[in-house]
This record gives structure tokens, C-alpha cells and sequence, in this order.
């Protein structure tokens, strides 16, 4: 299975390399695409080297999207291409996983009406705006949408993840 995550300067970093790292010890193959394809610098320190380009990224050649959090998203959902990969997955039942700020590209992809879903405490009023039933929770699954908190979610975040792809995987002939 492939897993594909978008993100930019300034993310969270733990929200970005926990799951990067746990799916990939799961066997995962995981890309990480950036703006340019440029290495990009987490909000405490981590460096990622991308894997490929936004602009490039075919989300039909991926099982799951991950969107991390920090500042990241904030950047990310002004790009139409980071939309149209959101867009895609979500049409196409496809896991995404968001964390912190991460549901904020949801909200521009307007992907979220009629959705549960959580988030950091700042951006649950954008997620209401945007039709989501809002819940502070530290993971919230509805169908293929999987969003947390923070970073002290993560552990729940990784293992609803796990959950999710297992029961897909589970009704796949």
C-alpha cells in the first residue's frame, strides 16, 4: 500500500514523522510531496527531504492522505493542485487522515459538510463554518475521514489509521 503526505514549512513536527515512520515500519510505502519538491523545515527543527512535488502527485497512485498540522496548512491550502489531491481522495472514499491544522485544507477543498471531525481547538470554529459536526475528541473516524488534535493524539491517530486500512483491506475481494 502506498500512502501519500502533503506538507510544507513550518509543520508539526512529530505530526508529520510519527505516522511517516509507522507506516513505513508497517510496510507502508510513504511519499512525502512538498511545494517544488524542496526539503522542507519542521516548527521545531526536523528537515524531511520530499520524495516528489505537489504539482506532480497522481492520487490515483495512492491508498491513503495524510495531513499533518502546525503552520504548514495554512500555506498549503491556498495551492488548487493541494485541493484537487484532497478533492480526490475524499470523492473517492480513499483514507485521509488530518491532524491539528491539517483539517484547515479540508475546509478550503470544502470536502467537510455533514462530516465528524475534530481538530486543534483554534480551527474548530473554520470546521463548523464549513459544515462539519465538530467533536473534541482526541481521533474521530467518520467513514474514510480520520482527524485528531495534537500531538499527544498521535497515538490514537496512528492506530485509528491502522484500523481503518485493516477493515478496507478486510472487505477487499
Amino acid at each position: 500500500m502506498r500512502a501519500l503526505i502533503i506538507s510544507a514549512d513550518g509543520f508539526e513536527d512529530q505530526e508529520l514523522l510519527v505516522p511517516r515512520d509507522e507506516l513505513r515500519a508497517d510496510g507502508f510505502t510513504v511519499d512525502v510531496v512538498t511545494p517544488g519538491a524542496q526539503a522542507i523545515h519542521g516548527k521545531r527543527g526536523a528537515v524531511v527531504n520530499a520524495d516528489g512535488d505537489i504539482d506532480g502527485t497522481d492520487a490515483a497512485a495512492y491508498d491513503l492522505l495524510v495531513l499533518p498540522g502546525g503552520k504548514a496548512p495554512a500555506t498549503l491550502r491556498k495551492d488548487p493542485k493541494v485541493l484537487s489531491l484532497a478533492r480526490h481522495f475524499m470523492a473517492a472514499h480513499k483514507p485521509v487522515a488530518a491532524v491539528c491544522h491539517g483539517p484547515q485544507i479540508l475546509v478550503s477543498a470544502d470536502v467537510l459538510r455533514g462530516k465528524k471531525a475534530t481538530s486543534y481547538a483554534a480551527v474548530a470554529a473554520e470546521l463548523k463554518a464549513a459544515g462539519a459536526d465538530y467533536i473534541d475528541g482526541e481521533v474521530v473516524v467518520d467513514d474514510n475521514l480520520i482527524t485528531s488534535r495534537k500531538p499527544a493524539d498521535l497515538p490514537a491517530f496512528v492506530h485509528a489509521i491502522r484500523r481503518t486500512l485493516g477493515n478496507r483491506a478486510a472487505r477487499s475481494p
